[in-house]
């Protein structure tokens, strides 16, 4: 079985609020939507391990007892060892009930979830005595009124209301507090200045995974910066999630990193726990036996009762099924999202942080965008050495449908490119900026191409090829702008029925879909960048390699491509 567990668990384990806590989820919870809904909250093997690992404390001090001890400890007897936990574990393993009890352990006013006390049972250790959080406040993260209903703070509310812990609680759809009103637990956006200044006891970030914005990331460190706030009451952060898209930059991706880098000692953090369990990848999919296996060290001996493996083989033996997908949330492995236009890792080997296209140099330019709603982005390429830099880059980052690309500053950045360096050609997608276009045809001549559209799919179909191959043989470089490389990442092949010198389909670019907050035009502006670079080459501007040089196809040539295959 593939785990990574930080710390791994000690020959001798340390001192645990676990089993009063346990105890208490299931004498006062209830199941929530589902097959058990209503009935009796149960954890099994793994879920209780996992329970005492989140609530380990630090041991009592071997010198308890004196008055110097007594006043140093008054308030915290035994502070806990975790501040920072994440658990990563395939689809369909109830990671949000389990973050939801949490909560509510947090939350409820009897509940014995930090060190108030030590005592010691006749011939055995001394062992920690728990009790309540003071005036809790709890936030569970949501990035949405959908993912509100449907994610903790959703099955908290039903897993409260149902139970017989509901009398203690003035329960509503966008709060649950306590019949004192000296504790709250609430589901936050992820506005970050939303998130400033709360005073936080517990947190919980759901399905991390799907955090990737920047204002989402943000979010998550700014909820991450106010747990200092409040020492006495011994504030964490809890984070549940399924396997991370790499390419994606989401807040489970850095998390999982943060770990590797403490196993393999290159970070060092002694507050963070984290657990993740995946399928090995020494499995045959292919065969009915391989798939089963996979699923079954993906699920864990504890869930195997619950657990209808027939039925997830049955949805990968379906031809329409994306792999990469179905390894990701059934296998908890980190795969990425099935025809990915460009290579992110690939991407991110060929960074080259900071680096800068030298004043003078002769360049070619790439801009694609939109007016709202969407993203704009406009790229610079060394003709000589294949340098890529982002020279403009503006990012509807909360895919708010009223954010307006700002005008002003896309006019300056194609005036300082013009100034700053030799440039060659520009070629611009030219729907919602037609007359800009056209001025800057008017000023620079026949340096802008203003007809290079995107929706030309023979055309654009041959420019991301070459692109990616680019990519692949490491003849383009970058500058490590983190937001390029993120829409680089975020691009989707998507079939045409034009057909290359070969016979084969053509491919386009696109979002995964229509309305998602992943973008991808930094990864067009840099493709139009890198087609008018190969055009530079092929005019015999340069003498380099043949295979690296393009074909220049005139803008009154029929590229129009065919239709795209569904």
């Amino acid at each position: 079985m593939t785990t990574i567990c930080v710390p791994p668990m000690e020959a001798e384990p340390w001192p645990t609020l676990g089993p009063g806590v346990v105890a208490k989820m299931e004498a006062d919870l209830v199941f929530g939507p589902g097959d058990l809904l209503g009935e009796p909250y149960r954890l099994n093997g793994e879920q209780k391990g996992l329970i005492y690992r989140l609530y380990e404390v630090h041991p009592r001090c071997s010198c308890w007892g004196t008055r110097r001890c007594l006043e140093a400890h008054r308030r915290r007897p035994g502070p806990r060892r975790f501040k920072r936990a994440g658990i990563s574990l395939r689809k369909g393993l109830m990671k949000t009930e389990l973050m939801a009890a949490i909560a509510y352990v947090e939350l409820a006013p009897e509940s014995p979830v930090r060190c108030v006390s030590w005592w010691k049972p006749r011939g055995g250790e001394w062992e920690p005595e728990g009790g309540p959080v003071t005036d809790p406040y709890i936030p569970l993260l949501a990035t949405s009124e959908e993912q509100v209903e449907r994610l903790a703070f959703g099955a908290l509310y039903e897993m409260i209301s149902r139970g017989r812990c509901a009398r203690d609680f003035d329960i509503g759809l966008e709060r649950i507090m306590r019949l004192t009103g000296d504790g709250v637990c609430e589901p936050v956006s992820t506005a970050p200045n939303q998130r400033d200044g709360a005073r936080t006891t517990f947190q919980g970030i759901d399905e991390s995974h799907r955090l990737t914005l920047p204002n989402q990331k943000a979010a998550v460190q700014t909820m991450l910066n106010n747990i200092p706030k409040r020492p006495l009451a011994d504030p964490w952060t809890c984070e549940t999630t399924t396997s991370y898209a790499p390419g994606q930059g989401s807040v489970a991706q850095d998390t999982m990193d943060l770990a590797v880098e403490i196993v393999d000692g290159r970070s060092v953090n002694p507050q963070f726990f984290f657990f993740h369990r995946q399928a090995s990848k020494e499995h045959d999919l292919k065969t009915q036996a391989g798939l089963r296996a996979a699923v079954i060290e993906a699920t864990g001996d504890d869930a195997m009762a619950w657990s209808d493996v027939e039925g997830i083989v049955a949805i990968a033996n379906d031809p329409k099924t994306d792999m990469n997908y179905w390894c990701r949330v059934w296998l908890n492995q980190a795969t990425g999202v099935m025809g990915r236009a460009f290579s992110f890792d690939r991407w991110q080997e060929l960074s080259r942080s900071g680096e800068e296209i030298a004043a003078g140099r002769l360049v070619t330019l790439g801009f694609d965008g939109a007016r709202t709603g969407d993203s704009t982005a406009l790229v610079a390429t060394d003709v000589e050495s294949g340098l890529q830099q982002v020279v403009g880059f503006w990012e509807n980052s909360q895919n708010s449908k009223d954010w307006k690309t700002p005008e002003d500053e896309v006019l300056a950045a194609v005036e300082h490119a013009f100034a700053q360096w030799e440039v060659w050609r520009m070629y611009a997608d030219p729907p919602y900026w037609e007359s800009e276009l056209a001025r800057w045809a008017g000023e620079h001549g026949d340096k802008v191409v203003i007809a290079y559209r995107t929706n030309r799919w023979s055309l654009f179909a041959r420019a991301l090829q070459a692109y990616a191959n680019a990519i692949s043989e490491g003849a383009v470089t970058n500058d490590g702008h983190v937001g390029m490389a993120r829409h680089v990442g975020n691009g989707v092949r998507v079939y045409t029925t034009a057909r290359g010198d070969q016979g084969e389909y053509l491919w386009i670019i696109q979002k995964e879909r229509a309305d998602s907050p992943l973008k991808i035009d930094a990864a067009v502006a840099g493709c139009l960048s890198w087609q008018a670079r190969l055009d530079a080459v092929a005019s015999g501007v340069l003498d380099v390699p043949e295979k690296w040089h393009g074909i220049f196809i005139p803008e009154d040539e029929d590229n129009e491509g065919g239709d795209l295959i569904e």
